[in-house]
């Protein structure tokens, strides 16, 4: 299902955004027409429409497109709400701007996935602060992860410093305190989340690959999935079924989940 402002796309519509590629975006898992950090996707979402267009997006418009687009749906599904004007050009991008609302459904994913094993790559994302449409380099570097064997790819800048995974935060637990890498990244909202529901001591640091060893525990985290284990960076294992991990996942479920 693809709607765009409520209707029904146009192919041109959407070719827009193979074309010209420019815009942003948030996921979010709904279920029973309710969403975990809503007021965090959609604050998210009325930001980046500033920066990346200089327009105001009106977030009760994006509840709306949302509340008709899953209003059919038979279970929980993964929502992507796109913010985009099909009618800027590759030749006039500095074009005053009309951003539309593209929403698109996919089913969730399964409540618990198998644990990753990931390997770093130093990448820098373009315009890390915005969930921008320019997923190319992500997906090149999660393709060549994978090809090499791996399930996944993170990213990292100089000096071994650890930001985020190709599409996920990443979060680590040295057996006393969960850790968040103080790096350029994009700002999770699980990960936010998460942080906001824990109980035990937690900071945000310099993580950096040389000193990962110090870490019993990692997971990965977007709204897809929520909390995903993760097994090793590179040649460094972690504890998949380490208690806290569990924890951090009972922690996030029992967060309050708002209305569409």
């Amino acid at each position: 299902m693809i709607e765009l402002n409520g209707e029904p796309a146009e192919v041109r519509q959407v070719a827009a955004l193979a074309m010209t590629n420019y815009g942003h975006f948030t996921t979010l898992r709904v279920a029973d027409g309710q969403v975990r950090g809503l007021d965090l996707h959609l604050a998210r979402l009325v930001r980046d429409c500033r920066l990346v267009f200089g327009a105001e997006l009106d977030p009760e418009l994006v509840r709306a497109r949302l509340r008709a687009a899953v209003a059919d749906a038979p279970g929980p599904v993964t929502a992507r709400v796109t913010v985009f004007d099909p009618d800027l050009t590759l030749e006039r991008p500095g074009a005053p701007a009309d951003p539309r609302v593209l929403v698109t459904l996919r089913p969730a994913a399964p409540a618990a996935l198998p644990p990753l094993r990931v390997r770093s790559t130093t990448y820098r994302r373009e315009l890390a602060q915005v969930k921008h449409t320019g997923l190319f380099g992500l997906l090149h570097e999660r393709r060549l992860a994978q090809l090499a064997g791996f399930d996944d790819a993170l990213l990292t800048g100089p000096g071994g410093v650890v930001r985020e995974g190709a599409t996920w935060n990443i979060l680590f637990h040295d057996g006393e305190r969960l850790v968040a890498p103080e790096a350029e990244q994009l700002p999770g909202i699980t990960a936010a989340l998460i942080a906001r529901a824990h109980g035990g001591p937690q900071r945000s640091e310099r993580v950096t690959l040389d000193g990962l060893g110090r870490f019993e525990a990692a997971c990965a985290t977007n709204a897809g999935f929520g909390i995903r284990p993760i097994a090793a960076v590179d040649g460094v294992e972690f504890d998949p079924g380490h208690p806290v991990l569990a924890r951090l996942r009972e922690e996030y479920l029992a967060l309050p989940a708002e209305q569409l």
